[in-house]
């Protein structure tokens, strides 16, 4: 029982320190995300995105880039770039870019894994994109996609702001500020849930999972052993997405997890698969048979997985080839002092009180109508409702584990 409350304590210890870790990233990257998709619209990514293919793949990456990092938010967004005229090969790379190439989401990689997976996350989007634009020329799937485009019925969308405005003059305003508080807001409703999961459940199996577990999992894995033949790397790769399915939690959560599976051993080619995973889990399948049709989804997680293969293997030659494989040893996920006086305290206190200022400015001093916001992709309410309960239950834990670390 003794070891059950200490181990406790520790996981609630583990899951608080990494959120504390990362809160000013969090709320760095979701206020420049609101910013861009308040500033940067979907019809403006539209008129810009022309008929050359080179061009409307390249313009694709660069608006996923600087577009939110929610899968939901990808999925919703793609759709209606593509049912609105542009290519199947450039809304994938949208898809591809919003969920890996986004600022956010290289700076919490940064926080919790170093900056060689920062780089194999940016190189390795790259990588997605080029492989999957290969395929797509080779395999040539025209009539998936006419019929893609018939299943998506028309719709209007009034639900951005005037884009005969000049951006530059809407920066300047302040009630252009208070729709990008709205966004802030959205942005972290989006993902509140994930992120208490994901974190917790970070915390638990640090605290709770035995290594032995993961070397069963993850082939000859283990602390210290970074001697992989091709084939157990391959299993790497392939079990990495099948972990992300079963604790899928959406890219920004899962990142706590990715650290704790390199430092339990696992190959550098099966974290960024594990990381590159959360377009390849069923809500996502689900979501594309809903607007494109059943084939169209297989068809797309085809070729993502095909895609994430090819990128974790060449990630981990390339990264072998130069001698810059980062070493499990460099990430600490238990026994730190998380809550001490450095940067990361200053930072905290720094964008909470910029939090701060956009709520009073979105929620007090100025009104603004809700349907200025993006589209959302649908989500299963089964899924949302499992997730809610699983957070508050989260909530309940962390609080008992910090209690009986603490007080007992």
């Amino acid at each position: 029982m003794d070891d059950f409350l200490k181990q406790w304590g520790e996981a609630a210890y583990t899951t608080t320190g990494f959120f504390w870790m990362a809160l000013w990233a969090f709320v760095l990257g979701y206020i420049f995300s609101s910013m861009i998709q308040v500033f940067v619209t979907e019809k403006r990514m539209q008129k810009t995105m022309g008929e050359n293919e080179k061009k409307s793949v390249l313009l694709g990456t660069f608006f996923g880039f600087i577009s939110s990092s929610c899968s939901f938010a990808a999925l919703a967004s793609t759709k209606s770039i593509f049912k609105k005229g542009a290519s199947f090969v450039s809304s994938i790379a949208f898809l591809l870019a919003s969920t890996n190439l986004v600022i956010e989401l290289g700076i919490i990689i940064s926080i919790f894994l170093g900056w060689q997976f920062v780089v194999g996350e940016y190189v390795g989007g790259i990588l997605l994109i080029a492989i999957c634009w290969i395929l797509i020329r080779l395999i040539n799937p025209k009539k998936l996609i006419e019929k893609a485009r018939k299943n998506l019925k028309e719709e209007d969308d009034d639900s951005e702001i005037d884009d005969s405005k000049d951006w530059k003059k809407q920066i300047k305003q302040e009630a252009s500020w208070a729709k990008v508080a709205k966004k802030y807001k959205m942005e972290w409703q989006m993902v509140w849930k994930d992120v208490t999961v994901g974190f917790t459940i970070a915390g638990i199996v640090a605290a709770f999972v035995p290594d032995s577990f993961f070397q069963t999992l993850f082939v000859n894995s283990g602390q210290g052993n970074t001697d992989f033949t091709f084939f157990e790397i391959l299993e790497h790769i392939v079990v990495g997405p099948v972990a992300a399915f079963l604790t899928f939690i959406g890219s920004m959560g899962n990142i706590p997890l990715a650290a704790l599976l390199f430092g339990k051993g696992v190959s550098f080619a099966g974290v960024m698969a594990f990381i590159f995973s959360d377009l390849v889990v069923f809500p996502v399948l689900r979501i594309n048979a809903k607007y494109y049709g059943w084939k169209m989804s297989l068809f797309i997680l085809l070729l993502l997985f095909t895609a994430l293969i090819g990128t974790s293997l060449a990630l981990h030659y390339a990264f072998d080839l130069l001698s810059i494989l980062p070493d499990p040893s460099q990430v600490k996920i238990q026994d730190s002092e998380y809550f001490k006086v450095d940067y990361t305290l200053f930072l905290n206190i720094a964008f909470l009180a910029i939090s701060g200022y956009l709520v009073y400015l979105g929620f007090f001093k100025k009104k603004v109508v809700e349907h200025s916001m993006s589209e959302m992709a649908p989500k299963s309410e089964l899924l949302e409702n499992i997730l809610k309960y699983a957070a508050f239950i989260c909530y309940l834990w962390l609080a008992g584990g910090l209690i009986v670390k603490f007080l007992i």
